[in-house]
């Protein structure tokens, strides 16, 4: 037995910041368990390298979906970090917060506290952006966010075709408004990713007050009746318990936590008792509400001798990029997953933007990417332009198939099963062939070559979507939060679970709504924000 005031599972983006701040003051102990090992693959750390971890089972959960008719009848992999910092060690590196109206959104479902001017605060409090200084963004904060190392002749063009299609250049899309085009803005500090783990982590690491145990699995949190005591993990290959004085914080993101809270016999009770889970407490919102931004790649081949990242990739270009990068942090190697970043309103009467679009100067292999996780760029030179809905209505579930804690969950995305996000990915297709074909870009781009010409109306370029398009690695809302009378509710604006003391989850689960944007920076906010909320609860 191993007594602590708080045990967080999971040393992820949320798990990293809750075991700095629970400790900070010297008034926890925490012990924070993570199923992977310690972030020390240079693939890690050099920002390109998410190429490699996107299919390196060594940090990298690599789930497989259930096949889903409504894209394609295919499985998807999914890549969730397994490794210290989590996604944030293997993810793509861009830093967006979403519109402010998420936020005010999630405010009006129940999530009392949780409008914009509440979480403002706390992506101020966490970032340390490098070129932006205004009262919308913090330079204080353990997290380095800064503008791409290098620019781009084919990206600079892409955003000079999107302000000749209308949208205003915006250098802060993080700012008052999110409509318009520019380059993103990445979690990167002098040439190296700047995950969670070194944002967060690595400062507690040296405080006597939190022990960090890796390859520790969780198997099911511990109770006293209806209290969380602890939980009950393995490790090299021994079973071992942890008791919790006041908490036990889940911190596995989408997937895992909604898995744990069902192995601890949390969850529907339909979908327990198939997994043969003795039901202690019925929550049937645990493993429902599933969103994700689901990315349908658009590519266009450049002209011969055109600049792209697909020839610097390769053979002696790469080993000078390797040099360029070793002597200045400079390059390709610098390079996050995509370059420039749209937001767009494909219709009328909309408040905000619907679409964002991932662009870059290169085009990999999709099929292969989608299929197993592996990013390799073709050898001609080519232009990516790619659109997710931001909000999407579709819903999916993430739930165990078995009382076994190291049998990955059936995941069932559903992506493309609202009429509205079928229409919304079809507009979204137009706007993007569009850009391909303005004046800009003109003097690079020869053709398009996906979906190409053969999809010429709004059933073709529906079925491209669902042929081609998967995960954004966005996946969120598996435990949301909302009020206790709402019944698909698992966790108060808190993140206390509702009917569990002692228990509470703080990562992407939590959100009620996808947010407009990648995920990293708002999970990040959640657990800054709950931590102030734990650390105000008396003792």
């Amino acid at each position: 037995m191993h007594d602590h005031d708080f045990i967080i599972i999971g040393a992820g983006s949320a798990g990293c910041v809750l075991a700095n701040r629970l400790t900070e003051d010297g008034r926890y102990s925490v012990l924070l368990l993570e199923a992977g090992g310690k972030d020390t693959s240079p693939m890690i750390h050099i920002p390109v390298g998410y190429a490699t971890t996107l299919k390196d089972p060594k940090v990298n959960w690599l789930f497989d979906t259930e096949v889903d008719p409504t894209s394609g009848n295919r499985a998807h992999v999914w890549p969730r970090g397994k490794v210290l910092g989590g996604s944030s060690s293997i993810n793509g590196l861009l830093y967006v917060r979403g519109q402010a109206a998420d936020f005010d959104g999630w405010s009006q479902l129940g999530c009392t506290g949780w409008g914009y001017a509440d979480c403002l605060p706390y992506f101020r409090r966490a970032e340390n952006n490098e070129r932006l200084r205004d009262e919308l963004h913090g330079n204080d904060g353990p997290l380095h966010v800064s503008d791409p190392r290098d620019r781009h002749p084919v990206s600079d063009a892409c955003i000079e075709g999107g302000v000749e299609l209308g949208l205003p250049f915006n250098d802060d899309i993080n700012g008052a408004s999110q409509d318009g085009i520019s380059y993103f803005q990445m979690t990167m500090h002098n040439g190296r990713r700047w995950s969670a783990a070194m944002a967060y982590l690595r400062p507690a690491l040296g405080r006597s007050n939190l022990t960090l145990e890796i390859r520790a699995q969780a198997e099911t949190v511990t109770f006293e009746g209806m209290r969380a005591t602890g939980v009950r993990y393995t490790q090299n290959g021994k079973s071992i318990t942890a008791k919790a004085r006041r908490e036990v914080i889940l911190c596995g993101g989408a997937v895992n936590s909604p898995q744990l809270l069902e192995l601890s016999g949390i969850g529907d009770p339909a979908v327990l008792a198939a997994a043969g889970i003795p039901v202690r407490h019925a929550l049937p919102g645990v493993g429902g509400n599933m969103q994700d931004h689901y990315m349908v790649g658009m590519q266009f081949r450049l002209k011969p001798g055109a600049p792209s990242s697909n020839a610097s990739s390769r053979g002696w270009r790469l080993v000078v990029e390797a040099a360029k990068y070793a002597a200045a942090r400079r390059g390709l190697l610098t390079m996050s997953a995509a370059h420039v970043q749209a937001y767009v309103r494909t219709r009328p009467g909309l408040s905000g933007p619907d679409v964002q679009y991932h662009i870059a100067p290169a085009t990999a292999d999709f099929a292969t990417m989608a299929t197993t996780g592996e990013m390799t760029l073709e050898d001609a030179p080519g232009l990516t332009i790619a659109p997710c809905q931001l909000r999407p209505e579709s819903r999916g579930t993430i739930h165990v198939r078995s009382a076994d804690p190291f049998a990955p969950p059936a995941i069932r995305p559903n992506y493309l099963s609202d009429a509205m996000d079928q229409a919304t990915i079809v507009a979204g297709l137009k706007w993007g062939r569009a850009l391909g074909h303005t004046k800009a870009l003109a003097g690079y781009v020869d053709h398009e070559t996906m979906p190409g010409d053969a999809a010429a109306d709004d059933a073709a370029l529906l079925e491209f979507a669902r042929e081609t398009g998967s995960t954004l690695y966005h996946p969120v809302g598996t435990c949301r939060m909302g009020q206790a009378g709402d019944g698909g509710a698992v966790v108060d604006p808190a993140g206390r679970v509702h009917g569990i003391a002692g228990l509470r989850v703080v990562d992407a689960s939590v959100m009620p709504r996808l947010v407009s944007g990648n995920t990293n920076a708002a999970t990040i906010m959640i657990a800054e924000k709950i931590s102030d909320a734990i650390r105000a609860e008396p003792a």
